[in-house]
Formats: C-alpha cells, sequence, structure tokens
C-alpha cells in the first residue's frame, strides 16, 4: 500500500514520516492553512531520502508555472489541485518528463449523492497507470477538510480499471483500515488525520496510520 504524508511544513516532520516508512511527503502550494513555499520546500527536500517521493500541491493552472516549481523546490512529483484539466495534464507530463509522477485530484463533493457520475465522466477520460486521487470536498474546501466522502457509494469509482486510485479526505489511523476494506485503494494520503495541531505532525499517529495502512 503506497502511503503519503501530506501538508508538511518543516525538516522535522518529513524526516519523522521518511523514517516512519512513508513512500511520498506532500508539500502544499495551494491556499492552505498548511501552505508553503518554493524556497521553503528546497530547504527542505534536500535533507530527505532519495528513495522518497516529494510532491507539490498546486492549485495553479499555469504549466510553466508548475514546473518551476518542481525543478525549484526538489520535487519528484506534482499533484493537481485546481480540478481536472485532461489537457494541462498532458501539457505537465510532457514538460516535466518520466522522471516525475503527476497526480490528478478529482474532489467528491459531500453530501451531493451525484458526485460518483461526474467523477465515473473524469475518470474515463483519463489513461492507464495514471495516479488519481480522490478527496473531499466540503463547501469550497478542497482539501484538508477531515471529512469523509460516503466510501460504499465511491466504491465503483475506485474499481475503475487501469487507474492508481489513491484515497484522502477524512482518514486518519483509527479509520484507514476499513477505507482500505471497502475501496482497495492503490494509495491512501493524509494531512490533518495525523497532526497534532496545523501544520506540526504527530508522530505516534504518523506511525499509527502508516502501521495500520500496510496490515490491510
Amino acid at each position: 500500500m503506497w502511503v503519503k504524508i501530506c501538508a508538511n511544513t518543516n525538516l522535522d516532520d518529513a524526516r519523522m514520516a521518511a523514517d516512519l516508512g512513508a513512500d511520498a511527503l506532500g508539500f502544499v502550494f495551494a491556499p492552505s492553512a498548511r501552505r508553503v513555499t518554493v524556497a521553503e520546500v528546497a530547504a527542505i527536500t534536500a535533507h530527505l531520502p532519495a528513495t522518497v517521493e516529494k510532491v507539490g500541491v498546486f492549485h495553479s493552472q499555469d504549466v510553466g508555472e508548475i514546473a518551476q516549481a518542481v525543478r525549484e523546490a526538489g520535487l519528484t512529483g506534482a499533484q493537481l489541485h485546481g480540478g481536472a484539466d485532461l489537457a494541462l495534464l498532458a501539457r505537465l507530463q510532457e514538460m516535466l518528463g518520466d522522471g516525475v509522477n503527476v497526480i490528478q485530484t478529482l474532489h467528491w463533493e459531500v453530501g451531493q449523492e451525484r458526485a460518483v457520475e461526474g467523477i465515473q465522466g473524469q475518470l474515463a477520460a483519463l489513461h492507464g497507470g495514471q495516479r488519481v486521487l480522490l478527496d473531499s470536498k466540503v463547501g469550497t474546501a478542497t482539501g484538508g477538510t477531515g471529512v469523509s466522502f460516503d466510501w460504499e457509494a465511491a466504491r465503483g469509482v475506485f474499481a475503475t480499471g487501469g487507474l492508481r486510485m489513491i484515497v484522502a479526505g477524512g482518514l486518519r489511523p483509527e479509520n484507514v483500515a476499513e477505507a482500505i476494506k471497502q475501496l482497495q485503494p492503490w494509495g491512501v494520503d493524509v494531512a490533518s488525520g495525523v497532526e497534532a495541531r496545523p501544520g506540526k505532525k504527530d508522530s505516534l499517529k504518523v506511525a499509527a496510520f502508516i502501521r495500520k495502512a500496510r496490515k490491510t
């Protein structure tokens, strides 16, 4: 099970998550209480193991801006959080090359019964092997909400063949095993669910999350 610990804001937390076995670390450049700058992330990634993926979360729709940030921050992945744009996805992957993984975020609007139909339509246009992260949307908040979407309703979405589906939104050590059991995702992503406070990770929660995700 691929595990990403997202919304890191400092070197100590990033090192701790890497040491505990995280496959990927996320850094949020999109509007957020946990937002960081390119310079801040560059100072962190320089001290992380080469084996750990470093993923920037972007709300920007500017390909050049994203690509420049990826290079300057020492990232190995870009997560597009500003809505599905297949043309942007293709241009960015071409510009960055095979050495950088691009993750497309799709948003499940919590409380919207027909959310699954819109998401399935977007998935149909994506190619095999693409990484797709499904996160909760609550009002205008599209990440870091601490709220889960309807896993039972989303089972069909995660059964989409050929895509590497990642579940996010409201995950924490207490429920990650159940999310994996219900959805059978390729990976899991957590931010607020392993924090002591916004922007600061709790090492015990990070350790428990990774352990429980890997037991399933």
